[in-house]
């Protein structure tokens, strides 16, 4: 055949380990990488801004427990993720390092998320406890195994430096339809007269879409077959390399400083509608968030051929300070000046999806022609692994606030309650996206930089042999 659908190419890479030398990325391979964040944001979603409600109200487990089961998890997460991304790495299958793991992670966690929404109803106390915490352990060990393995596979499918900020942002674009049906879940979750019934019936729906759309998409996604046997150093070896990165030593700085401020939006959101603005619809405050990172994906893909990557990220995070700052003035009645000062954020939170992402991909190629070795899972988990443990304090620096302020659930707040609120919602993500941009101007590993790395490893590697059948 002289030409071939994109379904044929893939199948080729399948069949002969052909590594992919893609110019431009068809869009058949992005809507491969892309298209499983639309099943997972629909859960990810409820979980994030729903879950605990859920377990205390329908489940009736006490807060306490239920915190401590949700911190054991992140800290299980914190666990699995650089060993995850550690054995990606020197993972060797027919089927390509990556893929295996991805075909392996689809079922369980497609059994552990029905497992967590939906527990038996005959458990009860103790029983009902153990089973959230060995459910909720399975499916963030399955979860880090599909999306560490999945984030290092997407560094490999393009080396070009523009090319790898376009994949990022139509993949942002993709993942949106996701964040907007998780929302609506969340609206009709809340609406539902049986909770409990609704998340089984969710849940199981989220699973199966989970599962079907994790292996289908995995067999479409080629994978270069060169880049097996490149990682061979131990794991404490493979750290120390991470850290002598300059470019990815500053690049773990500036998110776990932003990570440590914008995570205020997702644990506090809630409260200040209802304590500090007194607006009933977080589902619309959310989606005001969401609907600029849809429309502007576009423009941070065009714009940062122009500007270059690292400096429309800084004016994405100058863009985040003020928009968060902005929020501190926001009162009751005060409706449409924090949608504006939410839209504005979303703005500047879109810039932050597309962009970081491609600047580590960059960061990687660079420890290739330092080291030898490519170790996208290693860098991936790292990463992952800076942002928890930063939104892991930020929950642990909210709740001794809140608690010490003298915050009362379901009661109008006091003055200093409010203010507490204020200055963790506003201020403190202000100050972070500042002390984040200022260090970003130092981060000097751009195009012209990378395209000197690039000449250099091109001229390193042999013609790939294709096994022929």
């Amino acid at each position: 055949m002289v030409q071939q659908s994109a379904v044929s190419e893939f199948s080729l890479h399948f069949l002969n380990a052909k590594p992919p030398s893609y110019t431009i990325l068809p869009r058949g391979v992005i809507l491969a990488y892309a298209v499983p964040r639309i099943a997972f944001g629909i859960m990810g979603t409820l979980f994030v801004v729903y879950f605990m409600k859920f377990a205390t109200d329908v489940l009736l487990i006490a807060p306490a427990i239920i915190g401590t089961i949700l911190a054991i998890g992140r800290l299980w997460d914190g666990i699995t993720d650089p060993i995850i991304g550690f054995l990606s790495d020197r993972t060797r299958s027919r089927i390509g390092r990556r893929r295996l793991w991805l075909f392996c992670a689809a079922v369980p966690m497609a059994l552990s998320l029905i497992g967590i929404w939906s527990p038996p109803e005959f458990l009860s106390g103790a029983t009902l406890i153990i089973w959230m915490t060995l459910c909720l352990l399975l499916y963030e060990t399955a979860q880090t195994a599909f999306f560490v393995p999945h984030g290092a596979l997407s560094i490999e499918l393009s080396q070009d430096y523009h090319e790898r900020t376009r994949l990022y942002g139509l993949s942002h674009m993709i993942g949106i339809f996701g964040v907007a049906a998780g929302l609506l879940s969340l609206h009709f979750m809340q609406q539902a007269e049986d909770k409990r019934l609704f998340a089984f019936q969710l849940s199981m729906f989220a699973a199966a879409a989970i599962a079907l759309l994790v292996i289908w998409t995995t067999y479409l996604l080629p994978e270069r077959a060169d880049h097996q046997g490149r990682a061979f150093k131990n794991p404490f070896q493979t750290f120390l390399d991470i850290l002598r990165n300059p470019h990815a030593r500053l690049l773990l700085i500036v998110y776990g400083i932003e990570t440590f401020g914008g995570a205020t939006l997702g644990i506090l959101a809630a409260y200040a509608a209802e304590y500090v603005v007194k607006m009933d619809s977080l589902v619309i405050i959310l989606v005001v968030y969401q609907i600029p990172q849809f429309l502007f994906a576009p423009l941070w893909i065009r714009f940062s051929k122009r500007t270059g990557k690292r400096n429309l990220w800084i004016i994405g995070t100058l863009i985040s300070a003020v928009s968060y700052g902005s929020l501190f003035f926001a009162g009751a009645g005060n409706d449409l000046y924090v949608y504006t000062s939410c839209f504005f954020a979303g703005v500047g939170a879109g810039a932050g999806a597309v962009l970081p992402p491609s600047i580590q991909a960059d960061i990687v190629d660079y420890d290739e022609f330092m080291t030898g070795e490519r170790k996208e899972g290693a860098y991936l988990a790292v990463w992952n692994l800076v942002r928890k443990i930063a939104s892991s304090i930020t929950a642990f620096v909210i709740g001794l606030a809140l608690q010490f302020s003298g915050f009362e659930p379901n009661v109008e707040q006091t003055q200093v309650t409010q203010d507490t609120i204020r200055y963790l919602l506003a201020l403190m993500p202000c100050a972070c996206y500042i002390v984040g941009a200022l260090l970003l101007m130092r981060f000097s590993f751009n195009e012209p930089e990378h395209r000197a790395v690039r000449v250099a490893l091109d001229a390193r590697q042999p013609q790939p042999v294709v096994n022929e059948k």
